[in-house]
């Protein structure tokens, strides 16, 4: 601020008073857009209007109890204020700290919705907040993806990030279109580098069929860490198009030299082809054939060298397929003996729950001696 204001500010207040010297600070920080100058001016002239002192203590614990709420009010309004004046220039960052403050989000998502991010700015506080925030992470993602590429979005999904399943699901979906046309874009460019043509086929597949020169010399196409990954994060998917396309992605990796298979625990140990498996159940292709497949899995695990993973893997499985019963008699089979907290599929009682059928747990807990289990069960069985 400048003398001139200051001495104006004054004036204003012998002249005037106190509430119109207030607004006169106000309409100068406004035009000034020192916005942040603005907001505790406005929670000033609040303070004013409650007959408060004007200077804040930091703290609301000067107020007497009946002002808390009319106060609290204030800040509210007096965020919304500040943080649409931020928006309106185009300062979403800014923005965002006043509504975060008050608890709403809905603007600023509002805002990250309507933006197309210019050329070569810093979008990282804009992905910050859209996607680590929460308040837009699918466009959060699409932003991440752009920007940084493939191998930064695959890590932030394999963070712990907290999303919603709806949200991951569209980000993995996301990756695996990307990942499928760069390896299709990228295999259709060698063949016609190779053969002088323009392949007709429309799949990976139908790409790679008959054309195992495409591999000679252990030659691969794309990023591998990004193939294991992306397709390891399809078999968590519900039912959409992209399973398909990472069935696609599975068929190139089976043509991979198995120098370039990562380790990987059984029932995925052959990755690719255990993958497609999976799939090829999610998909519908093969679905009793790929349950006998990783019930085989299951069967031959030896629990003291490789775990029961391929045994709740199997589990989950199961539920997937909307079959209660036959994920109770394999967990009836293989995990009644194995600690609940090393579980990643339900337990067995949260199994006999869900399918209302006790008599699992009731032999299960005899042949443990376990009395509360067996007694539990009994009376569950009752009702």
């Amino acid at each position: 601020m400048n003398d001139t204001l200051l001495d104006e500010l004054q004036q204003t207040l012998k002249s005037s008073g106190p509430n119109q010297a207030i607004d006169r600070l106000c309409a100068s920080l406004e035009d000034a857009k020192d916005y942040q100058s603005l907001f505790y001016a406005l929670l000033m002239k609040k303070r004013k209007e409650l007959g408060l002192s004007p200077i804040a203590t930091g703290s609301n614990q000067d107020l007497p109890k009946e002002m808390h709420e009319p106060f609290e009010e204030a800040i509210r309004q007096s965020g919304r204020t500040v943080g649409q004046l931020y928006l309106r220039d185009g300062n979403i960052p800014a923005a965002f700290g006043y509504f975060q403050m008050i608890g709403e989000p809905e603007p600023i998502r509002a805002a990250l919705e309507e933006l197309t991010l210019p050329e070569g700015a810093d979008c990282q506080p804009l992905i910050e907040i859209a996607l680590h925030q929460q308040v837009h992470p699918r466009r959060g993602f699409d932003w991440l993806l752009e920007r940084h590429g493939t191998c930064n979005a695959i890590t932030t999904m394999s963070s712990d990030i907290p999303l919603a399943q709806d949200v991951r699901a569209y980000c993995v979906q996301k990756l695996i279109r990307t990942l499928h046309t760069e390896l299709l874009a990228r295999l259709k460019a060698e063949i016609v580098s190779k053969q002088g043509f323009e392949p007709t086929g429309k799949t990976i597949a139908e790409l790679i069929e008959g054309r195992d020169w495409l591999f000679s010399d252990d030659y691969y196409h794309i990023d591998l860490s990004h193939l294991n990954a992306v397709t390891q994060m399809s078999i968590n998917l519900e039912a959409c198009p992209e399973l398909q396309l990472a069935r696609d992605l599975c068929a190139y990796g089976k043509k991979l030299s198995p120098k370039f298979l990562y380790p990987s625990d059984p029932p995925f140990d052959k990755q690719y082809h255990d993958y497609d498996v999976y799939l090829g159940i999610l998909t519908g292709a093969d679905v009793e054939g790929g349950v006998a497949y990783f019930r085989k899995k299951a069967e031959e695990a030896d629990p003291h060298e490789v775990g029961t993973f391929p045994a709740q893997v199997l589990v989950n499985l199961l539920l997937r397929l909307k079959r209660p019963q036959e994920a109770l008699a394999a967990a009836r089979q293989f995990l009644a003996h194995v600690s609940n907290e090393r579980l990643s599929c339900p337990n067995l009682v949260e199994l006999c729950q869900q399918t209302g059928d006790y008599s699992v747990l009731a032999a299960v807990a005899r042949e443990q001696g376990n009395p509360v289990n067996y007694l539990a069960a009994l009376i569950g069985s009752q009702k």
